[in-house]
């Protein structure tokens, strides 16, 4: 039995006759009741009263119309949503980025799309690095805005930009004077950091133990902001990407950090292994047609 038996079945109960309903679904009699008799075979029971003039629905055929119709509108229902979440037009985009991006990149890409495709939705999921990976594998995003780069040989990659890191220092210290510092120079200075398991605490832990020390963390946080706040109130450094923060007033200064290695790449990443939907694969190729930033 397919859903177009129970489609069949349902016009058969409302006209009562099998060359009627055979006309209204466009095929032959022959066919309709070979149709009749699957969804009969299906439930294991007559489902109609054979009589001279047609045929009637029975009890146990009244009970399989409801159900019938129920199965019928439910399939059409998905139907019609999935086509139009596969519609390049209108459909949607499941996209997952990082917290430190959600106040910069974001919103500029969000609404350039928006004025091309102003029809297409997002899912949007703000998470960390591991998480993000994480959910491109599953299929739970198609495509993130990351950093660092994930596995070349499971994801594809669009570098978006490039960030200059730079040591975040509080207003008035020593430090905060200088165009460009070493970070060896704020060794002996409390760190407000992100939490483990962030990728960009990942790369600070890099850079710091390139530099030949390991940091003293006095804060751990979740999101880039909550760091420029804590600088800002004199609670220690931080390294930041240049520009990162935007709107958040709290008085810290950046210093550009010397060295060639000292810049943070953010990209667009996408699984390998499974195409995208139209409505995807539209967003995509318009981040990739925009030029690459450096900061």
């Amino acid at each position: 039995m397919h859903v177009e038996d129970l489609r069949w079945f349902t016009v058969l109960a409302e006209t009562e006759h099998l060359t009627e309903a055979a006309a209204a679904l466009g095929t032959s009699q022959p066919n309709l009741s070979r149709s009749l008799q699957r969804v009969e075979r299906a439930f294991g029971v007559p489902l109609f009263e054979r009589e001279r003039r047609g045929v009637r629905l029975n009890p146990y055929g009244r009970v399989v119309l409801d159900a019938a119709r129920a199965g019928v509108t439910a399939v059409d229902t998905a139907k019609r949503q999935i086509d139009a979440l596969l519609d390049p037009e209108s459909g949607t985009v499941r996209l997952a980025f990082l917290h430190s991006v959600a106040t910069s990149l974001m919103p500029d890409l969000l609404k350039a799309f928006r004025a091309v495709a102003p029809r297409v939705e997002f899912q949007l999921r703000q998470e960390p690095a591991h998480d993000i990976v994480q959910d491109l594998e599953t299929g739970e995003a198609e495509i993130a805005i990351v950093a660092p780069r994930p596995d070349p040989s499971r994801f594809g990659w669009h570098l978006l930009e490039r960030q200059r890191l730079c040591l975040h220092v509080p207003p008035g210290h020593a430090l905060a004077s200088r165009h460009r510092v070493e970070l060896e120079a704020a060794r002996d200075e409390a760190f407000v950091g992100l939490q483990p398991g962030f990728g960009f605490r990942r790369v600070t832990d890099r850079l710091c133990r390139e530099a030949g020390f390991s940091p003293q963390l006095a804060f751990e946080a979740t999101d880039l902001a909550t760091i420029d706040s804590l600088v800002g109130a004199g609670l220690g450094v931080a390294i930041l990407p240049a520009g990162a923060v935007r709107g958040n007033d709290s008085g810290a200064v950046s210093v550009p950090l010397a060295g060639v290695r000292s810049r943070r790449e953010i990209g667009m990443s996408w699984r390998l292994s499974a195409p995208l939907t139209p409505a995807a694969e539209r967003f995509r190729a318009f981040v990739r047609a925009r030029p690459v930033t450096t900061s």
